[in-house]
């Protein structure tokens, strides 16, 4: 007849060796990933701040625009003065924007009367102070009666 023996299993435990090679491998693979996370979460801004100024941009062209085809104005009724610079943008801390109009001919190079060069400039300033800017421009043209 076969008797049971009552074993214990073994256990199994971590050695002192086994702790000083994980510390040490956490050591020193931590600090570079924290970096690499922080400076790619720093890169982040300048593409986010560049996506605001074209908003910004967009939205004073289409203003532009916009005035332009109201029936109430006339094409020379579309001036700098009606775009004033704005060196503080309400709501968009950091952001300026300018306006700049310029009558050319139909080739676009030289003064005219026939079109207007609309270029919007909004200026801010990027990761670690970087003085950037985004220039947009369209051509309005005299509706032909």
């Amino acid at each position: 007849m076969r008797t049971r023996s009552h074993r214990t299993p073994a256990r199994r435990a971590l050695t002192l060796v086994e702790t000083i090679a994980a510390l040490v491998i956490l050591a020193t693979a931590i600090p570079p990933l924290l970096w690499s996370l922080r400076e790619a979460s720093v890169a982040r801004i300048d593409p986010t701040l560049a996506s605001t100024a074209r908003f910004l941009a967009i939205e004073r062209l289409e203003d532009i625009v916009a005035d332009r085809l109201r029936p109430d104005l006339d094409f020379d009724d579309i001036t700098e003065a009606r775009y004033p610079d704005e060196p503080a943008i309400e709501g968009f801390t950091g952001f300026s924007r300018q306006v700049r109009l310029r009558s050319v001919a139909p080739d676009l190079t030289t003064p005219g009367d026939d079109c207007l060069i609309a270029t919007v400039q909004v200026a801010w300033s990027g990761r670690a102070g970087a003085a950037r800017r985004l220039v947009l421009s369209t051509v309005l043209t005299e509706a032909a009666p």
